[in-house]
């Protein structure tokens, strides 16, 4: 018995400092990117809409619940270790195309020795790195930044406003999730990047 309530306590500590940069997304958050974050049903219903009037109809049904705005299922939290991921772009800012999908490469997911959820595509020449905040019971909130090109490393949060990267993250079925990115700064109105296992 007394095994059983060790291990317990050991298990509640361990869950309570898995997001140690987590606790309040929005002390992290730029202004700029907390607005982004509270249009963000805006944003769905732009892209949506704009991909659908370019006759992109069969694309998004193909998506699924990668596409669906109100797909996000309990227990958001991923699991650790290696996805693949794509990114899909919704919506445009001018003379993009409304609908692009592109091929998989490799995301990856990682508890720090701090104790926070990280976020991070490493292969293909656009790479986001970031904090996975705890924001409601069905999604986590996602404040990072992109890297361009093979030369960069990680780019940090906060350092370039053109780099910086906020988003919704949910669990859309086993062992598939999304990142939600309202008008991101270039191209797009929504960004996706979709992980699976």
């Amino acid at each position: 018995m007394r095994l059983a309530l060790i291990a317990a306590a050991v298990a509640l500590a361990a869950a309570g400092t898995a997001y140690a940069a987590a606790a309040h997304w929005r002390d992290d958050a730029k202004p700029g990117d907390q607005k982004r974050l509270s249009r963000l049903d805006e944003a769905w219903k732009a892209a949506l809409a704009e991909a659908r009037a370019d006759g992109h109809g069969a694309e998004l049904k193909a998506l699924g619940a990668v596409a669906d705005p109100r797909a996000g299922l309990a227990r958001p939290q991923p699991t650790p270790g290696t996805y693949r991921c794509r990114t899909i772009k919704l919506g445009t800012q001018g003379d993009t195309l409304s609908y692009v999908a592109y091929g998989w490469f490799k995301c990856r997911v990682d508890l720090s020795p701090g104790g926070d959820l990280t976020l991070e595509k490493t292969t293909g020449s656009q790479r986001q790195f970031g904090n996975l905040y705890p924001d409601a019971a069905r999604r986590l909130v996602f404040l990072g930044a992109v890297a361009w090109g093979d030369g960069e490393g990680r780019a940090t949060y906060g350092r370039d406003p053109e780099r910086d990267q906020a988003g919704v993250f949910e669990r859309v079925g086993p062992n598939q999730y999304r990142l939600a990115m309202p008008w991101p700064q270039q191209e797009s109105k929504l960004d996706i990047l979709e992980l699976r296992r």
